[in-house]
């Protein structure tokens, strides 16, 4: 689609024309007094010449350390796209997800995408987190075996494990150990208050999807006087961040695992794989078991049994499932197969590569917020080993998986704890009953968490993303009406389900030869 033409001409010039052209950032109290970081102006020119000439670029400055404003300085890469509508209501911030998604090429997504009345009632407003993309990007000089997380756990691999845990979090300090504690949540929301300031605008209106959604309900929790019209899409519990959010895969996975068992099971004669719950669920261990004696062969790809599990995103997507299982067992009967395609998604995928930004940036930011943004990481090994046990028995699918030891028992405590969100600032939180990386009960969480919030649940909609993505009517107009009136539903609206051949999914993390993406938030 155009859209990610777009973003992949970006990807080759924007670095050239992101220029910082401020005025000198002063010492102030905090960053957010009426000086200092507030009164940079920044020198906005065309992104890059063939994206739209509105398309506009800059950077400013923010305080590494918050504590500590008048020290070193890092940058944020901005961008926008202005409203010329008298109707204009104020800006929309973007976030794409991650950790470690660059958000600056959001705006021509919302150019494209946005229904018309709500694009021009908005200047769109993208931006890199900090530690992402154009944004003094961090890294780890990470391979590609570095970055395969999570990882099964095993009794003859678990020592293995604990060592590349080790010397992920060595790396990483040995890279980045400067940026790294001041790489969280907490301080990207305090980023979005400077980029407020500097656009001079009294609020902020906010659209966040999937690590988004955490994004945005701790700028809630920091600065509810400056928050305007909050939609948080495919939400992150604020209460299980980040091995919560990880485990939460597993659990998640598990009811879809068995809605998928039926399903196929009602549709034996299209699909054959039993015509029983009890019969599909036989079928698909059978297939782990007998991939993880002989890999199946499928073109170039060798898959074995924990290869198959580790695709625990598929089982959200009945159909996906069943496409996937059916080339799994017509490969291992050594019959012609090949693998379902991966759902269109819409806009400029995660890690976007930029002139200049480390490989590994995505990879790398990740860990350095999930790491730093919480100090409830277990830094003894054998509590992951009891934990992939435990969690193997609850969530046979994908729990050894969610619980497995991560860099993060070896990583530096950050600078100040978790954010608790905890607040009657009203947002409208957007959620897909099956939705693979931020379940349902991820939604939910955060819905209870921000008590001034609406929910709107679609019923029986897959994937992952709802507004925009999904095509659901009757999401998307609660939304429309939300950003354009900022009134809120009168209560929780569940909408039905739109045909899951016309949805899309969010931009993933990266490629996957599984039809969708493990995935990050």
């Amino acid at each position: 689609m155009r859209m990610r033409r777009i973003a992949s001409l970006l990807a080759v010039g924007l670095t050239a024309t992101l220029v910082p052209g401020l005025a000198p950032a002063q010492a102030a109290p905090a960053p957010t007094a009426a000086d200092g970081y507030l009164r940079q102006t920044p020198t906005w020119k065309r992104c890059d010449r063939q994206a739209p000439a509105e398309f506009q670029c800059a950077t400013i400055k923010v305080p590494l350390d918050y504590r500590k404003p008048s020290g070193r300085k890092i940058d944020v890469a901005i961008s926008r796209i202005k409203s010329t509508s008298p109707k204009r209501h104020g800006v929309l911030l973007f976030n794409p997800g991650g950790p470690g998604g660059s958000g600056l090429t959001m705006p021509l997504m919302g150019l494209e995408m946005l229904p018309k009345k709500v694009r021009e009632s908005y200047d769109l407003i993208g931006f890199d987190p900090r530690g992402v993309g154009l944004s003094t990007p961090v890294t780890c000089g990470l391979t590609r075996e570095d970055s395969r997380l999570p990882r099964v756990y095993k009794k003859e691999t678990f020592q293995k494990d604990v060592a590349w845990a080790k010397r992920v979090a060595a790396k990483c300090e040995a890279k980045s150990g400067d940026l790294l504690p001041h790489i969280t949540t907490r301080n990207t929301a305090r980023d979005m208050d400077v980029i407020r300031g500097v656009l001079g605008e009294r609020k902020i209106s906010y659209l966040g999807y999937s690590y988004g959604t955490y994004l945005g309900a701790v700028y809630t929790q920091l600065f509810p006087a400056r928050t305007d019209r909050f939609v948080l899409d495919s939400s992150v519990d604020p209460k299980r961040v980040w091995r919560g959010m990880i485990q939460v895969w597993a659990e998640g996975a598990e009811p879809a695992f068995d809605r998928w068992t039926r399903w196929s099971a009602a549709r034996d004669g299209q699909y054959h794989l039993g015509s029983t719950p009890a019969a599909v669920r036989k079928t698909f261990w059978d297939l782990v078991k007998r991939a993880n004696k002989t890999p199946i062969v499928i073109g170039e790809e060798k898959i074995n049994g924990d290869d198959i599990r580790s695709a625990r995103g598929v089982f959200f997507s009945v159909k996906d499932a069943s496409e996937f299982v059916v080339a799994l067992k017509e490969a291992a009967a050594g019959r012609p197969a090949t693998l379902p395609a991966p759902r269109e998604t819409a806009g400029p995928a995660k890690g976007a590569a930029f002139a200049g930004v480390p490989a590994d940036n995505g990879e790398a930011a990740f860990l350095a917020v999930i790491c730093t943004d919480t100090r409830n990481w277990p830094r003894d090994p054998a509590q992951y080993r009891r934990d992939a046990l435990r969690d193997k028995v609850r969530y046979p699918l994908y729990g050894d998986f969610g619980s497995n030891i991560m860099p993060c028992a070896y990583w530096k405590k950050g600078i100040e704890p978790a954010t608790e969100v905890a607040n009657k600032v009203g947002v409208l939180a957007v959620q897909n009953e099956w939705d693979s990386q931020t379940p349902l009960v991820s939604g939910l969480g955060l819905h209870r968490a921000m008590k001034g919030s609406r929910m709107v649940t679609v019923d029986e909609g897959e994937g992952h993303g709802v507004y925009l993505f999904a095509r659901n009517t009757c999401a998307d107009s609660s939304v429309n009406s939300y950003l354009l009136t900022g009134r809120l539903p009168a209560r929780n609206v569940t909408c039905k389900a739109a045909p899951t051949a016309d949805r899309m999914e969010l931009p993933q993390s990266g490629p996957s030869r599984f039809p969708v993406p493990a995935g990050r938030f």
